[in-house]
């Protein structure tokens, strides 16, 4: 091995922009840019220096006999012993590492076999942010490494030929290892022991530890019975495979580790998708580098049985599947049906239009209906420009939407619709910008910059040319993605699945519908004479039309207690500071001929304050908590009934008991969860039925867009929330997914009730 200092951040995938990759090997290095130099100056020190082995681990060579016969064979322990916190790998070392290695340096007659290695631990490291602390709770499985801890002990064979002399013989191996804790350095140590050939044999002092390591390694995993095949054989980037066994009595935590392979990867993440009645069935991705899917696997069946971790060697010829997806039994995921394009598209449309009546969009419907009013005294070619510029001010948003979704996709990260209400900066903003609009309404306040230049976001929500139907396009876009609809739903999870051709058609097709009613009313002006004359009254109808604004920033501000806890009220402190440097810019510079130098310095000092004291200092907004995914309290649960955190785990355990399962896929933006699904799952009659069935209440929160989720969102072909599933307490059946909820208060009560009364 090179002398090499190599610096690595174990499984923290770092922002791409900021990082230098490089390979060394099978081991991949992520280097700060600015750091980038000071590591090629510590890799040429490096390279000068002699170090003689790994400061934290520590290699012995162990024999099983110090005196052997010719013919004989015995057992060589090389022992690894760390310092706390320090790991070396396996030969399948998972995301990144360096396998240990052993040369002999044997004489003749002594042959040495292959090394036979203990089972590894997962080692999951957790996301780091922006200043390279970790986020807990926030584990990156794409960088899941299979390392060896504390004391690992590689046993190999080495056989004594029969011809071999009388007399004392010198053993010796060079060992190599990559140690890593926080940063990752290469160890080398030689180690050698001596062996006496005699006519006897006699076991050496280290003969019962060997034996014990050796009752450790993987035994055959042929009495489990283990299968494995493919979910579905016709999948083409990425399949799904099945493996089951038999499991021991009071087992857990089921895994399998696969041996590493050039032909195909597969995904470090393990999903237990059923176990009961003594068997295990988990699920791996496999992904491949040719043309060809594997035909047989081989790798460590993992099991825990009480505290203790055992593993079982297992090469497994992969079965197929049926051409058309199939179900497992016992499965988190229902039969998938393939339909034509057209049918999304349509779905696609559909959902498109009943945006429209979203709670959050109002706000801008009673600024759309404004601008017709206006619109009504104008000429037909006037009202039909403008309707095609709101559209196009929606059609623009949706390609961005897309264009950001396949960019996510493409960087081989998870995405899903609303996904940016998970980004707690976002909703501060978003929170500033409907403040402003508000106020803007009210009359608080104009920004004109002079001439014919356009003014800032919040004079363009209230102005009714041009550039203020394109912006109520925008704004509508933007209000509207914190919730799904019925047809929506399903159409956003086809296009999430789909190459990127196809995502930014749907996409189109959804803001197609969301902009088909007002473009269809600009086309026929004659419909505008319906309403009302314009007149004076349009000014108490615009400060009105502020209100339900007002409301949307409050809802906004509502969220962000999920992401800065106690001190979220500090955010009402700056939109209240903002508000008054609104009020002294409209009241003290715009409507004032005096003292407007004044009017304009307490305006910057109220916005420095807002941002510098409540902002920065108060909220500290750039640094947001993460939600406590290991607390057993559970946010935006329903009343009345006791509800669990989901996990995969937790359905297949409840499953297992024979027991039914309710989970309900939430988010504390999603305003039609809590108008339709929570007040559904509070009704008295839904809350005696899950006591009377002691069903098991699951509750899945998408608030911050935890990747379990999504990934289970996608399984049953949806990429947003509500949605809502029903499993049988026949674990054989599939779950029951239930019809979404309509985006407006509405009885959802007995949609709920009726699938707990099929059971």
């Amino acid at each position: 091995m090179k002398r090499l200092l190599i610096f690595r951040l174990i499984g923290k995938r770092p922002a791409r922009r900021r990082y230098v990759f490089k390979r060394f090997g099978d081991f991949g290095i992520y280097i700060p840019v600015n750091r980038l130099f000071l590591v090629l100056f510590a890799a040429l020190t490096a390279l000068v220096a002699s170090p003689a082995h790994g400061a934290n681990t520590r290699a012995t060579l162990l024999l099983s006999a110090s005196t052997v016969k010719p013919g004989d064979t015995i057992m060589a322990a090389v022992r690894l012993e760390m310092s706390p916190g320090w790991h070396t790998y396996r030969k399948n070392y998972g995301a990144s590492g360096i396998a240990t290695s052993i040369k002999w340096e044997l004489p003749k007659g002594v042959t040495a076999g292959e090394i036979r290695w203990p089972a590894p631990e997962k080692f999951v490291p957790e996301k780091v942010d922006d200043d390279g602390k970790s986020i807990p709770g926030s584990e990156d499985f794409e960088q899941t490494n299979y390392t060896l801890h504390d004391e690992a002990v590689l046993i190999v064979t080495l056989t004594i030929a029969s011809n071999v002399d009388f007399g004392r013989i010198a053993l010796k191996a060079h060992v190599e290892w990559l140690e890593c804790q926080v940063s990752c350095f290469p160890g080398k140590q030689d180690v050698n022991a001596a062996l006496e050939i005699s006519s006897t044999t006699k076991p050496s002092e280290d003969a019962d530890s060997i034996a014990d390591w050796q009752n450790l390694l993987p035994k055959t995993g042929e009495s489990l019975a283990p299968t494995a095949r493919w979910e579905n054989k016709t999948a083409k980037g990425a399949r799904a495979l099945l493996i089951s066994w038999k499991t021991s009595d009071n087992s857990s935590g089921w895994d399998f580790f696969p041996e590493r392979s050039e032909d195909f990867e597969m995904q470090h993440q393990t999903e237990t998708v059923f176990e009961t009645n003594g068997t295990a069935v988990v699920r791996k991705l496999v992904t491949i580098s040719s043309n060809t899917w594997p035909n047989e696997i081989s790798g460590l069946l993992v099991q825990k049985r009480s505290g203790k971790q055992e593993s079982f060697a297992v090469t497994l010829r992969i079965g197929g599947g049926n051409e058309a997806p199939v179900e497992t039994s016992g499965s988190n995921s229902p039969v998938k049906e393939k339909k034509p394009l057209w049918f999304w598209l349509t779905y696609a449309f559909i959902g498109g239009l009943i945006l429209n009546i979203m709670p959050c969009v109002l706000p801008v419907i009673a600024l759309k209906i404004l601008g017709f009013v206006e619109q009504a005294k104008e000429s037909p070619g006037r009202v039909r420009a403008l309707g095609l510029v709101y559209a196009s001010g929606v059609l623009v948003s949706f390609l961005v939407l897309a264009t950001i979704i396949i960019a996510i996709k493409s960087a081989g990260h998870k995405a899903g619709w609303g996904m940016q209400f998970s980004n707690p900066q976002f909703i501060v903003g978003m929170s500033a910008l409907i403040t402003l609009v508000a106020l803007n309404l009210f009359g608080l306040f104009e920004v004109t910059l002079g001439g014919n230049t356009l003014g800032a976001a919040d004079k363009l929500a209230s102005r009714h040319g041009a550039s203020g139907a394109f912006f109520n396009g925008v704004l509508a876009t933007i209000l509207s993605t914190p919730c799904s609809a019925p047809f929506l739903g399903a159409a956003l999870g086809f296009a999430f699945s789909q190459p990127p051709g196809i995502i930014v058609l749907i996409f189109l097709t959804v803001g197609l519908g969301l902009a088909a009613p007002y473009a269809i009313l600009s086309w026929q002006p004659s419909w505008l004479k319906f309403l009302p004359k314009p007149g004076a009254w349009m000014e108490k109808f615009k400060m009105a039309t502020g209100f339900p604004m007002l409301i949307t920033a409050v809802w906004l501000t509502s969220l962000v207690g999920t992401f800065y806890g106690e001190q979220s009220w500090w955010l009402g402190v700056f939109l209240v500071l903002l508000a008054a440097g609104a009020w002294v810019f409209g009241e003290f510079y715009q409507r004032c001929n005096r003292g407007r130098g004044v009017g304009i310095l307490f305006t910057v000092l109220l916005l420095a304050t807002g941002y510098l004291w409540a902002l920065e200092s108060g909220l500290d907004w750039r640094h947001p908590q993460q939600p406590d995914a290991t607390s057993e309290k559970v946010a935006n649960a329903p009343k009345g009934y006791s509800w669990q955190r989901w996990s995969a785990e937790a359905v297949a355990k409840a499953r297992a008991e024979g027991r039914v399962v309710v989970v309900d896929f939430t988010a504390s933006w999603c305003q039609t969860c809590k108008i339709s699904v929570k007040p559904g799952f509070e009704a008295k009659s839904v809350v005696e039925k899950l006591k009377q069935l002691d069903a098991v209440a699951l509750l899945a929160d998408y608030t911050s867009f935890p990747k379990p989720i999504t990934e289970e969102l996608e399984r049953f072909g949806r990429s947003a929330v509500p949605l809502v599933l029903v499993y049988p307490a026949d674990a054989s059946k599939p779950a029951l997914v239930l019809a979404e909820p309509l985006p407006f208060p509405s009885p959802y009560a007995p949609v709920i009730f009726n699938a707990l009364g099929k059971l």
